[in-house]
């Protein structure tokens, strides 16, 4: 466990001014602050750890907290710049400070960026699937391997199925893969960015956070995630009511949540999220 004899636990950057407030608590019930210099605010609570724990029920509590307080730092002060769980900067308020001064011609270009733009995340999921008939009516090959399966002698028809099955699997997939690149393509005209993500998502703390979660039935035939500005929220969901119109198709979206995929990497963690390294956060 790091050494942290004073240490503020980081939520989010903002833009603010000196007498800036958020009433709110934090993780753990902690009271959250805004410390500021140079227009740009750090939203903390003073701590001496890490939050850590074996209770998986209690990390989600402190994850929905921390997610909670920067929601709500986004509503108050415009789009932040997100901070990972259990990020913490060394050092008492002034620490903090010196930090930002040090980081604001960089921090200033990304809260800059980000204003008033929003993440937002979309499944598509197949309810009904498409049946294999229809699959083979629009394929030629498809259509001769059924023929010949049908007068083959059991060695050869054996051959056959399993090169009718590899077929079949590569047309869900080539289907699969035009509807994401089509939808990707639309999205991309209203969004500034637009990115693929895992069809199917592996259990997290994170995704919980963002409404990230397995598909009750069906098969998620993409996952995408958005950067788009909040004037933009109504075209993105017209688009996505055409694909929703599709029979068989159910569309899952979710947002506007703070850039978390798309804030800058201010640190050595690599995972998406925005981390510091100066002075010496431990996270």
């Amino acid at each position: 466990m790091p050494d942290i004899e004073a240490g503020r636990y980081l939520y989010c950057l903002v833009q603010a001014d000196e007498d800036a407030t958020l009433e709110t608590t934090g993780v753990d019930g902690e009271s959250v602050s805004i410390v500021v210099a140079d227009g740009i605010g750090a939203v903390v609570h003073a701590c001496d750890g890490i939050y850590d724990s074996a209770d998986l029920a209690q990390i989600r509590r402190w994850l929905v907290r921390h997610q909670t307080v920067v929601d709500e730092a986004g509503q108050a002060f415009g789009t932040p710049i997100p901070f990972q769980f259990d990020t913490i900067l060394k050092g008492d308020d002034d620490a903090v400070r010196e930090w930002l001064r040090e980081e604001s011609a960089t921090l200033e270009r990304a809260l800059t960026g980000l204003a008033d733009h929003w993440e937002y995340r979309v499944e598509v999921v197949e309810v009904d699937p498409i049946d294999d008939e229809a699959l083979i009516e629009r394929d030629e090959r498809l259509q001769e391997l059924d023929e010949r399966i049908g007068d083959a002698e059991e060695g050869t028809a054996f051959l056959l199925e399993k090169q009718f099955d590899q077929r079949l699997a590569e047309r869900r997939a080539a289907r699969r893969e035009s509807l994401t690149a089509d939808l990707e393509k639309r999205l991309a005209v209203e969004a500034r960015e637009v990115h693929a993500l895992e069809r199917s998502p592996s259990a997290s703390l994170a995704n919980d956070v963002v409404g990230d979660s397995s598909s009750d039935g069906g098969d998620t035939l993409c996952r995408l995630t958005l950067l788009a500005h909040e004037d933009d929220e109504g075209a993105i969901g017209s688009i996505l009511d055409d694909v929703a119109a599709n029979d068989g198709l159910e569309v899952r979206f979710t947002g506007p949540w703070p850039p978390y995929t798309f804030a800058p990497e201010l640190g050595d963690e690599g995972d998406g999220t925005a981390t510091a390294t100066d002075p010496d956060p431990q996270s």
